[in-house]
């Protein structure tokens, strides 16, 4: 069995949202259908412990409502009755781990294999709204309820597992992790998305000011001129308070400024916080303006590529306050990414994060002559 074929990230469900969102701006199915089938090929997992938005049944789902033909629509309706139960079973795990005061494994919560991206389904699908309240609650404890390790006072989100998802020698506390993907930027924006779509519960208001003031706390500046979050930090390191300045590192939605700061940015928007929202705008626009950080994009990959640069950039300059020079950056920085494009080879691999699904997806997303409207980037907690 190809374990790829229903992997959103790497495989063959990212290969399907891309046909679909060209099939539903196009009217040509044949390509979109073909994507699908190969993915009805095989069984999609719904282990609870194996899945998540990223892969498996949900990330089956996620391909098929994106792409929005009406002959997807029974197999999302069976996938909704299994991904149900596989969330239940998530969510009350995690329950019993955060009872216990220990703290949590990454893939609980991340927004790859965790409950933030389960959420962002649920979310996106407006399936089991039951169940994406009890993922906001969940959230909310998450980042209001501090852990204790090894007699340091921790926030909720760190995890002992080190930056590749499983326990590491070189990080026996564990880490905390500002990024998107994998960090407490990932949370933020769910509550943040779904605060503006009208979905709330008890202490999400809160939770979303404390992150706001958390994520304010700890960007400094670069020696470039420009500020960045730091990726991970060590339990000795949140100890110690923020830096003086921080390290100069890769602008990536996943770990990197990009995706922190349009997390800080919807979540300022959600709670009414115009200077936080000015702040995170002007650290974005002091990223993608600096040569000596995009300097440091090897790929043009969504992940940790151009590609997701441009994404976040893009949907943060939509909903920039006015008088942000941000969106007059959009134009030389898409004609960077477009250059870098042309200069070098799409990658072999398919899947929205690392494949060339992604980069060409976003390449018809970016196009300024027309407006993709289909919200796949939900998967992405910029929309």
């Amino acid at each position: 069995m190809n374990d790829l074929v229903h992997d959103l990230g790497r495989g063959g469900a990212g290969t399907a949202v891309y046909h679909g969102v060209l099939a539903r701006d196009t009217g040509a199915w044949t390509a979109a259908h073909a994507a699908a089938r190969a993915m009805a090929g095989q069984a999609a997992t719904v282990d609870p412990s194996s899945v998540g938005l990223y892969r498996g049944a949900p990330a089956v789902a996620y391909a098929l409502d994106t792409a929005g033909h009406c002959a997807y629509q029974s197999a999302l309706e069976e996938l909704d009755r299994k991904i149900g139960p596989l969330i239940a079973a998530r969510l009350s795990a995690a329950g019993r781990r955060v009872d216990s005061g220990h703290p949590p494994r990454m893939r609980e919560y991340d927004l790859i294999r965790g409950l933030t991206g389960l959420g962002a389904y649920l979310l996106r699908r407006r399936a089991h709204p039951d169940l994406l309240d009890a993922v906001l609650r969940y959230l909310v404890r998450l980042l209001q309820q501090p852990v204790t390790v090894e007699g340091n006072s921790l926030p909720g989100w760190w995890t002992l597992d080190g930056p590749s998802g499983e326990p590491d020698s070189d990080w026996p506390q564990g880490h905390g992790n500002f990024g998107m993907a994998h960090g407490v930027a990932g949370p933020l924006a769910l509550l943040a998305l779904c605060a503006r779509a009208g979905r709330t519960v008890p202490g999400q208001q809160e939770a979303l000011v404390s992150a706001c003031r958390l994520l304010e706390e700890w960007v400094r500046p670069l020696p470039t001129g420009a500020a960045a979050w730091p990726e991970t930090i060590t339990a000795n390191g949140w100890v110690n308070g923020p830096p003086t300045r921080a390290n100069l590192g890769r602008p990536s939605w996943c770990y990197g400024t990009p995706g922190i700061a349009r997390s800080l940015q919807l979540a300022a928007l959600a709670c009414g916080r115009t200077d936080t929202q000015r702040q995170a705008e002007d650290v974005l626009l002091s990223c993608v303006s600096d040569a000596r950080q995009l300097e440091r994009l090897e790929d043009a990959s969504v992940c940790h590529g151009w590609a997701g640069v441009c994404l976040a950039a893009d949907r943060a300059a939509a909903d920039a306050a006015p008088g942000s020079e941000l969106p007059g950056r959009l134009p030389a920085l898409r004609a960077a990414f477009a250059t870098y494009v042309a200069a070098n080879a799409l990658p072999r691999d398919s899947g929205l994060l690392t494949g060339a699904d992604g980069i060409l997806l976003t390449i018809h997303t970016l196009n300024p002559t027309h407006r993709v409207g289909s919200g796949w980037e939900a998967c992405l907690l910029l929309n």
